[in-house]
């Protein structure tokens, strides 16, 4: 869905996954520095809104989820994902539970198959899954920010920031009153900062919770069965995951970032060594220069300097090997 805070001076569109919002509006360093300092805003409203109705949703959804939801307080913010049955991260959820609606906003292009699944495991519970994606806007307010929600307005707050499940009609007001707007690169570089993986690009097709440090944030070890919880509970307790997430420091005199999927070596191999792990998300940060996010396999020494094709790249640990 293409936002109409595109129309806004300067707006450059994203591309890719994010397409349909902007990637900044001029001057990125800018806008990472007004959300690092709480004020702004970001426009996430390319996300899908997924809400789910009725007097069984939370114990409902407890089943599904590799989170711990029956009991889930309204107002209170969590994570949660939906595994394979070899335990692969298939869905990621942003959720609240308002009181009488759970509001999820999921990565674009996922909201499809995350509800054909949901409506596929309805059964006999009293349960209604809607998609709002066309009438419900995902925008962030940066932690520290003291810009007041619209009055109604469906809010999920983190550590690092609110999520506000906004009217679409409302998102040319809101913008007015709540500049300035930060593009999306400039909340990637946020996240990249706090090491938090984002579906589809810190994942791929076999990713595992405990790979890119899920656990405890959105996955509850002391919960009842769901689809993928043997492999979990597996590896926590026998053994470790074949991969680990790291955060990487990238030499600043390159001039373009590794693209995502970009091999890793050790840098004492150089760019014909073995891979060892890929590049998932790369940004400038406007305090730390480029950095990324990264997979690397579990034995790769912590403290080996490593090339990202051919840009130089020092790992700091995320998941403990």
């Amino acid at each position: 869905m293409k936002s109409p805070l595109l129309s806004l001076p300067g707006a450059v569109p994203a591309e890719g996954r994010d397409e349909g919002v902007a990637a900044h509006y001029g001057d990125l360093f800018r806008e990472q520095r007004a959300l690092a300092d709480g004020t702004g805003f970001v426009d996430l409203s390319h996300r899908g809104v997924v809400t789910v109705t009725g007097d069984d949703r939370l114990s409902w959804l407890h089943l599904l989820l590799t989170q711990h939801v029956s009991d889930l307080p309204a107002g209170r913010a969590t994570e949660a994902l939906i595994l394979s049955a070899n335990g692969h991260i298939e869905h990621a959820l942003s959720l609240v539970d308002d009181g009488e609606t759970v509001w999820a906003h999921v990565e674009p292009g996922t909201r499809g198959e995350l509800i054909a699944y949901l409506e596929s495991m309805k059964f006999f519970y009293r349960v209604e899954v809607a998609d709002r994606t066309e009438d419900v806007a995902v925008v962030h307010l940066p932690a520290g920010s003291t810009a007041e929600a619209p009055e109604g307005v469906v809010v999920r707050e983190t550590a690092y920031g609110r999520d506000l499940f906004l009217p679409r009609e409302e998102l040319e007001s809101f913008a007015a009153a709540h500049g300035p707007t930060a593009g999306v690169l400039a909340y990637e570089a946020l996240r990249v900062e706090g090491h938090r993986p984002r579906l589809g690009f810190e994942t791929d097709h076999r990713t595992i919770p405990h790979e890119v440090g899920l656990i405890g944030t959105a996955v509850h070890l002391q919960k009842g069965c769901y689809r993928g919880q043997e492999t979990v509970a597996r590896v926590q307790n026998l053994g470790k995951p074949p991969r680990r997430l790291v955060f990487l420091h990238l030499d600043g005199s390159e001039v373009t970032l590794p693209a995502h999927g970009t091999p890793l070596r050790l840098a004492a191999d150089g760019p014909d060594g073995r891979q060892l792990g890929f590049v998932t998300t790369a940004v400038r940060h406007h305090e730390l220069g480029p950095i990324a996010l990264a997979l690397v396999k579990r034995n790769v020494p912590v403290d080996a300097p490593l090339v990202a094709g051919t840009t130089a790249a020092a790992q700091e640990t995320v998941v403990e090997p």
